[in-house]
């Protein structure tokens, strides 16, 4: 019997983790993409101020009510009485759905009782489950076999490894209206949220001073904290603009742009593999398309998934979540290969970049990767489990420094072996 065989065994359905679980500026950015819903109890009703006081996860907060708030029963109609219902006392359950209104985190729908999706968790230094490195063919995890690309496969097959060569050889120094020039920069970014902009903006002090390194790539950190694939999704959003602002500030125009590294996650998320991952893939369509049409030269794009959450203490993204946040990447990259009609990419500069995955950086905790012995400590996560270290950082950094300087087409254009 495998590990991942086993792991029905030890994947439990935990209470529901409400998303006030999260810290404030990631609930809030999670609300400026669309309406979060989350499960809180009464603490207090102040109708005449249009606020509660709540709890959930054992956090008390306040919240504002919107003034048109749809106030509603457990069966979805109009609660007599809205915020001066005799039902709405303190130890009350209800479901909150929360929107930013004028820059504020408010209520704009309250229903009592439970109303929101459960969340898987599956927590230790250890679950039980297998890199999908090591997957094999004939293995299985939700339905799905192994390899990162496939059939137990963890390279590309011959078709998408010669486009990945063809993609490859295009990306050259261009000047700043995207013209080849020799002492032009090949751009360099990251698309994501606080992990990514952790593990990149370490990665990027590494890159910088290490001598393998082009003096024509020039690496620009884009991902922001609580920016997951949801938020990047509006082509006008915030998340863009700060980008905007962080490559002007390193002298590249989005003409220079050229390669990404995007890690592919979502706040909070619930339900299966088919639940959730459809969602992650829909919201990372939507951003690679994003990330195509602002950077027309943008050739590669290289995915990525997140690193072991076992220890996590919220709902924020717990395992089995990171685990499985891999199988999209492979959805995505399959679809490419396949000629999906949304993911067509031309060799050469187009709405699409072509798809390729970075490194992988899951473990199983503390169980050693066979590849190469990569574990998951405690020490590598932060106090919330979810987030890196600094020591989490630079095993993500390191990572990150091997495979651009040793894979066979990255190290072409990111090494100095090819300075132009």
């Amino acid at each position: 019997m495998t590990r991942s065989t086993r792991s029905a065994s030890i994947l439990t359905t935990a209470c529901l983790l409400g998303l006030l679980a999260l810290a404030p500026r990631e609930l809030a950015s999670q609300a400026r993409a669309g309406d979060v819903q989350v499960v809180a109890t009464i603490l207090n009703v102040d109708a005449a101020k249009h606020r509660l006081r709540v709890n959930a996860l054992g956090q008390p907060r306040p919240v504002a009510v919107a003034s048109d708030a749809r106030i509603l029963d457990a069966e979805g109609q109009p609660l007599d009485g809205g915020l001066q219902a005799p039902e709405l006392t303190a130890g009350t359950e209800v479901t909150l759905t929360l929107s930013q209104v004028d820059g504020a985190l408010t209520v704009t729908v309250l229903r009592l009782g439970r109303h929101v999706a459960e969340q898987r968790m599956a927590r230790g230094p250890t679950i039980g489950l297998e890199p999908l490195t090591e997957l094999g063919a004939g293995e299985r995890y939700a339905g799905e076999d192994g390899g990162l690309y496939g059939g137990g496969r963890n390279a590309p097959p011959a078709a998408h490894l010669a486009a990945a060569k063809a993609a490859t050889a295009a990306i050259k120094p261009l000047d700043a209206k995207g013209q080849p020039a020799e002492d032009g920069a090949i751009g360099l970014i990251s698309i994501s949220m606080s992990n990514a902009t952790m593990e990149f903006s370490t990665f990027k002090e590494m890159a910088d001073r290490d001598p393998r390194k082009s003096s024509r790539v020039v690496i620009v950190d884009c991902a922001q904290g609580g920016q997951a694939m949801a938020q990047w999704v509006d082509p006008g959003g915030s998340p863009w603009l700060q980008a905007d602002r962080r490559l002007a500030a390193a002298n590249i125009s989005p003409a220079q742009v050229q390669v990404a590294w995007i890690k592919l996650a979502n706040i909070a998320p619930t339900g299966d593999l088919q639940g959730h991952g459809r969602k992650l893939y829909d919201d990372t369509l939507l951003v690679l398309r994003n990330a195509g049409r602002r950077f027309p030269n943008l050739r590669i794009a290289y995915l990525g998934s997140r690193i072991f959450a076992g220890y996590a203490t919220g709902g924020l993204n717990p395992e089995p979540y990171a685990y499985e946040g891999a199988f999209v990447v492979r959805w995505l990259i399959r679809d490419q290969m396949n000629g999906a009609a949304g993911l067509r990419h031309d060799n050469g500069a187009g709405p699409m970049p072509l798809l390729l995955w970075g490194p992988y950086l899951w473990s199983d905790g503390t169980t050693p990767r066979q590849s190469d012995g990569l574990i998951w400590e405690r020490s590598d996560l932060a106090g919330d489990g979810t987030h890196p270290s600094e020591g989490g950082r630079r095993k993500v950094a390191n990572l990150l420094l091997a495979f651009f300087t040793t894979d066979q087409l990255a190290k072409t254009w990111f090494t100095a072996a090819r300075r132009q």
